[in-house]
This record gives C-alpha cells, sequence and structure tokens, in this order.
C-alpha cells in the first residue's frame, strides 16, 4: 500500500478570475441659481442598491460578479454546475475576500505595475487582446472589473504566501507501518496473530509486498483520519494499536520512532501549509461578519 499521504489542493488563487466592481456612493447634483415654479418638484437622485450575493465585514461581493464567475467555472468544466459546486464558487470568492482584506490590513496594497504585469499574462494566457476582450465580453466584465479582481487575487496570493510562511519546518513526528484489512473479522484474526507471538514487520509485509506498510514519518495534522493518527501518538515505540476502524478500512499500527522535533520532508511540509492556510481561513469565518444573500 503506499504512504498514507493527506490529498491536498493547493489555493491556485491566481489561476482564477475573479469580478470584485468598486461601489460609488450617489452624488447630490451641484446648487443652481435658478428659480425653480412653484409647482416643480426639485431633481433628487435615488440611492441606487446594488443587489448583493455575499457581504464579508461589510465588503460586499455583488450579484454581478457572482454570476460572471459561476460562467466561468461553467465554461470551465462545460457541463451546468450542481448546487454544491455553486456553493464552492461562492466559498471561494469569500476565502480570497478575507485573504485580500488581511493583506491590506498587513499594509500590503497591489501598485499599478503589478496589476498591469497581471493583466498582460492573463492576455497571453488567453491568446491576445483581442480574445481577452472577447472573453471579457462574454463573462460580463468590464476593463475596471476585471483590474479590480487581479488586484484582489494579487493581494489574496500575497497574504496566502505569508500565511504559509508561518508554517514551521520542524515538528514532533512519528514514524509508523501499519496492516491495513478491509473486513473486520479478518482484522481481529490477525490482531489474534500479532498478541499470539507473530511478528509485526512480516505480517504487515504479507499484507503489503511493495512498502511493508511503511507510513513514514509524520506530524499530527497530516493523516486524514484524526482517530487514527491519535492512537498513532499515544503508542509507545514497538507496541501496536487495536483494530482502527476508518473509511479507507480496518488498521492495526506500530509505532517504528518518534522525534520531537524533526525536519518536514517536503510533501509533508506542503500539506501542513495548506493545513495552516485552512485552519487561518476558518479562524477568520468566525471572526467575521459574513452574509450570504444568493441561494
Amino acid at each position: 500500500m503506499n504512504r498514507l499521504r493527506m490529498k491536498f489542493i493547493v489555493l491556485t488563487i491566481l489561476g482564477s478570475v475573479f469580478l470584485f466592481s468598486c461601489q460609488s456612493k450617489p452624488v447630490n447634483p451641484p446648487a443652481t441659481n435658478t428659480p425653480l415654479s412653484e409647482t416643480a418638484t426639485p431633481a433628487v437622485p435615488t440611492p441606487t442598491t446594488v443587489p448583493m450575493a455575499v457581504i464579508v465585514n461589510g465588503e460586499g461581493i455583488t450579484i454581478a460578479e457572482f454570476q460572471a464567475e459561476l460562467k466561468r467555472y461553467q465554461s470551465a468544466l462545460g457541463t451546468e454546475l450542481a448546487t454544491n459546486q455553486k456553493e464552492q464558487v461562492i466559498n471561494d470568492l469569500i476565502d480570497q475576500l478575507l485573504l485580500a482584506q488581511a493583506a491590506q490590513k498587513e499594509g500590503f496594497v497591489p501598485d499599478e505595475t503589478q496589476v498591469n504585469e497581471r493583466v498582460k499574462q492573463v492576455q497571453d494566457q488567453i491568446g491576445g487582446e483581442q480574445a481577452l476582450q472577447s472573453w471579457m465580453k462574454q463573462l460580463d466584465y468590464t476593463n475596471e472589473g476585471l483590474r479590480a479582481a487581479l488586484s484582489r487575487q494579487i493581494a489574496a496570493a500575497w497574504m496566502r504566501d505569508w500565511i504559509y510562511a508561518q508554517t514551521p519546518k520542524t515538528a514532533e513526528q512519528v514514524h509508523a507501518r501499519q496492516i491495513l484489512l478491509y473486513q473486520a473479522d479478518k482484522a481481529t484474526q490477525v490482531l489474534g496473530l500479532l498478541k499470539s507471538g507473530s511478528d509485526f514487520t512480516k505480517l504487515a509485509e504479507q499484507y503489503d509486498p511493495l512498502t511493508y506498510g511503511d507510513l513514514g514519518w509524520f506530524p499530527r495534522g497530516f493523516l486524514l483520519d484524526k482517530n487514527l493518527e491519535d492512537v498513532i501518538f499515544s503508542l509507545s515505540v514497538g507496541s501496536y494499536s487495536d483494530v482502527v476502524q476508518t473509511p479507507a478500512g480496518f488498521h492495526i499500527v506500530q509505532l517504528i520512532e518518534r522525534d520531537p522535533n524533526r525536519a518536514l520532508e517536503a510533501d509533508v511540509y506542503q500539506a501542513m501549509q495548506l493545513l495552516t492556510l485552512q485552519n487561518w481561513l476558518a479562524k477568520q469565518r468566525q471572526d467575521s461578519k459574513i452574509e450570504i444573500l444568493t441561494q
């Protein structure tokens, strides 16, 4: 069996285009000295409320912006979006906005040069200026809206990288091996063999000739199943667990080594960076005022 590695998706904020338009306040007309007739009614502009899809800490994402992003997702997938995919779109927009807001608090605001460079990158990726204009028209983007979207993407990516950099490069880690089975009665049988004195390594090799059940080194928070991870970290070196059931099957795990402060391997470090980001976003969502106004 291959080593248990946490499946993760790097947040590719710069790989997508979100539309964020700036709202403007209604402006009263200038005063005039022309007298009004007794029956005339002064023309007073009526403030227009822009329909919002979501409001995050007082900053809104318009329905138009949300619909444009839905079109982009649908175009990329080539099919109608399911309800859960639409929810993912709005959640991605919320996460990006939270990151951009945090970047501004940290003092980072993209300058015109950075935005121009990003516009050029998008233009080159799409196939030139004419192709970009056609693409923008298809998704109802304006030049101002695109630049605002790219500016926020740059800020969000900056904040994402700042959060990644906070991930420690060393951590308490354990080295373990497992015997993974897919029937409860078989797992109970193998546990009985171990308790009768059978060698764990030889049994692990029998059920996994490729890797001998070696899970490698990993820190807390790395495995997909927290209960299994807690069991492993509770073991003493050389001891093995009872049968632990997870969605993957029935595990019997042996602790090989423990290191209180070991450097993270590259793939583990990437997974822990993503976990750091996910935890940060979860905390921001908890501490933020988020109003989802669309279905």
